[in-house]
Parts: structure tokens; sequence; C-alpha cells
């Protein structure tokens, strides 16, 4: 469990970074984002998954 609370703590500070260092680029994202169609929206996604799944592994099997 403790775990799983750093990752969502990782996750806080590496979205709080883009908010703080490149709040311009975050607004230009958030502008491409809307007139992006839904199916690259959510092929994105799932190649973000599958690119978290596998450094997650890595770290596991290969750091450890």
């Amino acid at each position: 469990m403790s775990e799983l609370v750093t990752a969502v703590g990782l996750v806080f500070v590496l979205e709080g970074l883009v908010y703080a260092l490149a709040p311009g680029f975050l607004k230009e994202m958030s502008r491409l984002i809307e007139t992006m169609p839904e199916e690259k929206m959510r092929v994105a996604g799932l190649w973000a998954v599958g690119g978290g799944v596998l450094i997650v592994w890595m770290a596991r099997s290969l750091l450890a």
C-alpha cells in the first residue's frame, strides 16, 4: 500500500512541475487537446499506459 501512495505522490510531483515550470506549454496543450479527435486521445492514452507499465516492469525487474 505504501508503494501505491508513493506512486500517487510522484504523479503529483510531476504534474506540479509542469504547472510550475511550463504553464504556457500546458495551456497550449490544452488548446490542442480540444481539437483532437476522441479516438486519437484514446490511442495516445493506451500508449501512455503501455509505456508506464513497461517503465514499472523495467524498474522492478532490471533495477531491483
